[in-house]
């Protein structure tokens, strides 16, 4: 029987033989190749000199234009804050006129706040719903803020909802118990004295040294009279 033999290729042969049929395919296509590199550059390029030269300038006049609004906030002038005065830019305008910046997206929740303080309850829930929010804690108050306009509008299942999500949000000192204080007079309001009891001990214990903690007491005590008196009905 004849002996089958296997011939093996260099290896160093095969490598000369790949850079070959690579060195062939770039010449072949080497317009569309420089086309799709130059077109990456120009991309990249033109990304960088947007930021630089137009969102940066833009961003800037931004924050001039937004002092005086912030000033008329400070003050509870909430009408004047909303939509200027004069020359004075408010953040209705703010948001129309430097949209896509960090300023104007700051003017939703602005905007909202103000809404809320004027009994427009639907559009303060518009601004906040458009406001993007990269710092936690003003991601916590913006639900805070739809969830005290949703609960104006008569929707107190919703507006729970968004104070135990604003209070859950990065838990902290400040804006947990502050919402979850909310959550368990809602709850109280709507006679579900379990659910605010256990919202009220969260905040005595968890966090007994805020201004919620140190009065979480006596609403205790009271939500516990009410659930009694509810039980022997």
């Amino acid at each position: 029987m004849a002996q089958k033999t296997e011939t093996t290729k260099d290896p160093i042969a095969n490598v000369e033989d790949a850079l070959t049929k690579s060195e062939i395919f770039i010449e072949k296509n080497r317009n569309i190749l420089l086309g799709v590199v130059g077109g990456i550059i120009v991309v990249v390029g033109g990304y960088f000199a947007y930021k630089q030269y137009v969102v940066k300038p833009r961003e800037v006049e931004a924050q001039s234009a937004i002092f005086r609004a912030e000033r008329y906030f400070e003050k509870d002038s909430f009408n004047l804050a909303l939509n200027g005065k004069d020359k004075a830019e408010g953040f209705l305008s703010i948001i129309e006129n430097y949209g896509g910046t960090q300023t104007g997206n700051l003017a939703h929740y602005y905007a909202g706040v103000c809404y809320l303080n004027l009994g427009k309850y639907q559009e303060a829930i518009d601004q906040m719903d458009q406001f993007d929010a990269d710092d936690i804690m003003l991601a916590s108050m913006a639900l805070g803020v739809k969830g005290d306009a949703t609960m104006e509008l008569g929707k107190v299942d919703e507006a729970i909802d968004l104070y135990v999500k604003a209070a859950g949000k990065n838990e902290n000192s400040f804006t947990t118990p502050m919402y979850l204080m909310k959550a368990a007079l809602a709850y109280e309001g709507k006679g579900d004295y379990t659910k605010a009891l256990e919202a009220y001990n969260k905040i005595r214990t968890e966090f007994f040294q805020s201004a919620e903690g140190r009065e979480a007491e006596k609403y205790i005590a009271r939500a516990e009279l009410m659930l009694k008196q509810k039980g022997g009905k």
